[in-house]
């Protein structure tokens, strides 16, 4: 597919913490604080924004942040990045909600995937590919490279052990236990396969992705979604020879990459070999730049494919020279300042809430925020373009349809219901627009529908 459908699905985690540090209401109070304002807006704590997305309450009193379906891989990191503030504007209402109460506690909400109990939440990744390619059929390529690719995607974590606490590259690592499965909470595969297109089942699949950490660095999640989008279209098109990098066993391998920061770590392949995180990397990248030599790119695709060779050389001549590009790398020196400063051990407290902190979406006490203030992280989306993803869809793909009928529905006051495919009127005559085509944005159903309004 030369245009694809991509989306982002972001978890977050919540608490709120009283003056003394100790915890002052349970995530789901948190919670329900937090989405009083979303049920006004649509009597439910699960409900589609005018930008065409979804924001609901996930189990677990997590906070979910769907972008709305985007056909480029900068509207859809711009899309994920306006969820953040989305979600920042509804702890800051609720805060003075709080305060109105008598209730002193400050909130927090963490762009990350795991919490100090040891539960994980998920950053899960949407293509849209097309049906008569086997989702199945892509695995033997597919896991190896979402299993090496956190070199790059990996958001970095303190992980405490029985033998005392390691950083390690990626936060998911250690909860996924299955490399296909139709499970997402259970069994925690790094490819979903239940069969959810959201759109026209006869001609499109959804690639479900749920092994990836949520991003805080527009580069990380840049590169993360167009270099998989590459090795995507390069399996559609059957033009390319892929290596057989099938690994023995995917999880020990996501495990022991994600334990060795030196990305040099070789991991066991099914035919024997053993290759390292970066070495696998490396052999998609030369596929890839081949595929660019015979076939027209994209300049996204131009793009990702520069940027997947600059973090791949980075990483090969000094893997924590990338503290621009990757989250991983940048939390690390972070860490590793403070622990020097203060004389701290890996497993102290302080170092567990620096972690914590590197993901709070607050901007004005976000660890990650103030590099970003400093100019010490690499932007890609402009900051003008993720205040107006806030409110407006994206003008190319049938989010835009969605967001104008939620848009003058509220406007007029009327009743509706809406999901990914379908947008209804809950009238007498209950009219009702099915939009299979998600890469439509034009539909004179849905015109007359609005117009009726």
């Amino acid at each position: 597919m030369e245009r694809r459908i991509f989306g982002i699905e972001s978890e977050y985690g919540v608490t709120c913490v009283s003056p003394n540090g100790q915890r002052r209401l349970s995530p789901d109070e948190v919670a329900r604080y937090m989405f009083r304002r979303v049920v006004a807006w649509g009597r439910s704590s699960n409900v589609f924004l005018e930008n065409g997305s979804r924001l609901y309450l996930d189990v677990g009193s997590h906070p979910e942040y769907a972008t709305p379906e985007c056909d480029s891989v900068y509207d859809v990191v711009t899309h994920d990045k306006a969820g953040e503030r989305i979600l920042e504007q509804l702890l800051q209402n609720a805060e003075v909600r709080l305060r109105e109460e008598g209730i002193d506690g400050r909130l927090y909400l963490f762009k990350n995937n795991t919490d100090s109990a040891g539960n994980s939440y998920g950053s899960h990744e949407n293509y849209c590919t097309i049906r008569n390619e086997e989702i199945s059929n892509y695995d033997q390529v597919l896991i190896p490279f979402f299993v090496s690719r956190q070199i790059f995607s990996g958001a970095g974590k303190v992980l405490q052990t029985a033998r005392g606490a390691t950083y390690c590259i990626s936060q998911r690592a250690e909860h996924i236990w299955e490399g296909i499965s139709s499970a997402t909470t259970r069994s925690r595969p790094i490819i979903n396969t239940r069969d959810e297109p959201h759109a026209d089942a006869d001609k499109y699949k959804r690639l479900h992705v749920i092994v990836g950490d949520s991003n805080m660095n527009e580069y990380s999640s840049f590169l993360k979604i167009g270099s998989a989008s590459l090795i995507l279209r390069m399996l559609e098109e059957r033009t390319v020879v892929m290596g057989d990098m099938t690994l023995e066993n995917p999880i020990r391998a996501i495990r022991e990459i994600s334990q060795d920061f030196s990305c040099r770590r070789k991991v066991r392949l099914a035919n024997g070999r053993e290759l390292s995180a970066l070495d696998i990397q490396s052999e998609f990248l030369e596929k890839a730049i081949k595929f660019s030599e015979r076939r027209d790119l994209s300049p996204e695709e131009k793009q990702s494919l520069a940027m997947w060779e600059h973090c791949l050389n980075g990483l090969r001549d000094d893997p924590l020279s990338l503290n621009r590009e990757c989250d991983w790398v940048a939390k690390y020196h972070l860490l590793e300042r403070y622990r020097r400063k203060y004389s701290l051990g890996l497993s102290d407290p302080k170092i567990a809430l620096l972690d914590l902190q590197y993901h709070d979406v607050d901007r004005s006490r976000g660890l990650f925020y103030m590099l970003q203030e400093a100019n010490l992280v690499e932007r890609i989306c402009s900051d003008e373009d993720i205040i107006h993803a806030v409110e407006n869809p994206p003008q190319t793909t049938r989010a835009k349809l969605r967001g104008e009928f939620i848009k003058r529905a509220k406007e007029k006051n009327r009743d509706y219901t809406v999901d990914w495919v379908h947008l209804k009127l809950n009238d007498q005559a209950q009219r009702t627009v099915l939009c299979k085509d998600p890469f439509s944005a034009s539909d004179e159903r849905v015109e007359k529908l609005i117009e009726n309004l």
